[in-house]
């Protein structure tokens, strides 16, 4: 089952979509009997469906799908995103080589354990809406395709072995980063944390449906493929990485765990290829769909060459 949440009837909504027929429906309409209270909520709706089994996807009626505004799946999830660094081997490579990850040399490009951190929830956009260049922190800006694991029944202390039976489904996520101030503040928060730089979407598909060890993820910028790895290429993978954060953090229904990013941002290139104004990112996973979204430099920002900014040291 895939559910998203829409603008329905002026206010967010969730719905299942049918991708292949075009089609929504409100969730209520496709179950019957659920809570008013969830109606709205994906946060709510994830919890209550954790525990209701033989569900039946709906059939006939719906909405057209390509006239429905999405929004982001999950608005508010109750933990920020928790995100993993490096997380692919090409990519921990590709960074260590880049000279923007502080610290780090080839001998240790590779982690030994899971690097986590946190993208707070205010960086959170919809598939469609725009990537901003705001003034000042515009000369950086960096793509990450990444597949997303939606929590559905929390816990703490998750063991690897029952870890996917914690798992609700799967999203996308595109992981924007301003490298400079990734850079210069050595710590990533600031530089992923940016307001809009967030995209999630269009929709979660249940685990149910596909199976998040190997599928394949790519990123194009303006038609051209920049990225293209599967998960099986993790370093760490899903059970691995519910079993490290949860052995710290008690993880809640509607908790996004971010995977990590292949080899191909635009800091792997020599000079680095960061976003402009107009480019048109897409984020393609292999049985979830495509998060689409257009960079769009913000009143007062002044273009720079970013690659003269921002050589690498």
């Amino acid at each position: 089952m895939k559910l998203a949440t829409i603008l329905h009837e002026g206010r967010p909504t969730v719905c299942v979509v049918d991708v292949e027929d075009g089609l929504y429906w409100s969730l209520d309409e496709a179950i019957p009997g659920l809570p008013d209270r969830i109606s709205g909520d994906m946060v709510s709706t994830i919890a209550h469906l954790t525990h209701v089994s033989g569900i039946a996807a709906p059939t006939g009626g719906g909405r057209a799908l390509e006239d429905a505004r999405l929004l982001a799946p999950i608005l508010a999830p109750p933990h920020n995103i928790m995100c993993v660094g490096k997380n692919y081997h090409a990519h921990a490579h590709e960074f260590s080589r880049s000279g923007f990850d502080a610290g780090s040399t080839a001998a240790d490009a590779v982690p030994e354990y899971p690097i986590i951190f946190t993208k707070p929830s205010g960086a959170i956009s919809a598939h469609g809406d725009d990537i901003p260049l705001w003034p000042g922190i515009d000369a950086a800006v960096d793509y990450e395709a990444e597949l997303a694991v939606v929590i559905g029944r929390g816990g703490r202390g998750i063991g690897r072995a029952n870890a996917l039976a914690h798992v609700f489904g799967y999203t996308i996520l595109n992981d924007v980063t301003a490298r400079d101030l990734q850079r210069q503040h050595k710590q990533w928060f600031l530089g992923k944390g940016i307001d809009g730089f967030g995209p999630m979407g269009p929709w979660i598909v249940t685990a149910d449906e596909i199976d998040g060890s190997d599928l394949r993820v790519t990123c194009r910028v303006n038609g051209e493929t920049r990225q293209n790895a599967t998960t099986a290429d993790l370093i760490f993978d899903v059970p691995t990485l519910i079993e490290t954060i949860s052995r710290c953090v008690t993880l809640c229904p509607g908790d996004v765990i971010a995977t990590g990013t292949p080899e191909g941002v635009g800091i792997g290139f020599n000079p680095p290829r960061f976003l402009g104004d107009g480019d048109v990112i897409e984020v393609e996973i292999a049985g979830i769909g495509v998060l689409r979204n257009t960079v769009r430099r913000m009143p007062g920002a002044t273009p720079k060459p970013s690659h003269a900014v921002l050589e690498a040291k």
